[in-house]
C-alpha cells in the first residue's frame, strides 16, 4: 500500500473580493490507489466533522502521493 496525503480544499471569498483556496482539513492515509485514498480520506473527513457529505466543507480533494523517493548514492 501507498501512503498518501488527501486536502479538503475550499474556494472562499475575502472581504477584499478576491477568491483565495484555503485547506480545511489533511489527512494521511494508507491505500492501494488515489481513488481508495479519496474515498477513505471522504469517510474520515465525514466522521471527523460530524457531516453525512463531504462536500458540504470543501469543494474538491487534493491527493498527494506521501512516499518520499529513495536517493541512491
Amino acid at each position: 500500500m501507498t501512503r498518501y496525503v488527501v486536502r479538503f480544499m475550499k474556494n472562499v471569498r475575502g472581504g477584499n473580493g478576491h477568491e483565495a483556496e484555503i485547506c480545511q482539513s489533511s489527512i494521511e492515509i494508507e491505500a492501494f490507489s488515489q481513488a481508495d485514498a479519496a474515498e477513505l480520506a471522504k469517510i474520515r473527513f465525514c466522521e471527523c466533522e460530524r457531516l453525512k457529505d463531504w462536500s458540504l466543507h470543501a469543494d474538491r480533494v487534493q491527493i498527494i502521493d506521501a512516499e518520499f523517493p529513495s536517493f541512491k548514492a
